[in-house]
């Protein structure tokens, strides 16, 4: 278990604090939604952790093939909807390999992605295309 602690600051902004590392994150409102847009926003939050989760597990899969990653980018846009309910809509998800593959490898590592945690952790409401730029 994991122990998260989120302390309102007010003016719309969150100290919150990964208790194991003692690492703090601020979070603030969006611009569109009342405030500053000085940081990221709990949604930013959400494309954030999508996309630093399908990195990690491909970089698993990766090491298990012996293969390096590094350089390896991941870019999501995060669209919000207004209906029914102010909510993520969509975050779609480009990941450019920068290495060279066979087939089978490409395929171990689309799997891979689509098969993250977060990305099984959220709403299948929310519209999550993921496409990949092979080197």
């Amino acid at each position: 278990m994991v122990q998260i602690t989120i302390v309102y600051q007010g003016e719309l902004r969150c100290n919150a604090v990964h208790e194991p590392s003692g690492t703090v994150l601020i979070t603030d409102a969006p611009k569109d939604n009342h405030g500053l847009g000085a940081s990221f926003s709990p949604t930013d939050l959400v494309a954030t952790a999508l996309g630093s989760c399908i990195l990690t597990v491909m970089g698993i899969a990766a090491q298990t093939m012996r293969i390096d990653l590094s350089g390896t980018k991941v870019v999501v846009h995060k669209e919000m909807i207004v209906k029914p309910v102010r909510r993520i809509g969509t975050l779609a998800v480009t990941i450019d390999v920068p290495v060279k593959l066979d087939e089978s490898q490409k395929q171990k590592l689309i799997e891979t992605a689509i098969n993250c945690p977060v990305h099984k952790s959220l709403h299948p409401d929310i519209h999550m295309p993921i496409d990949f730029n092979w080197a």
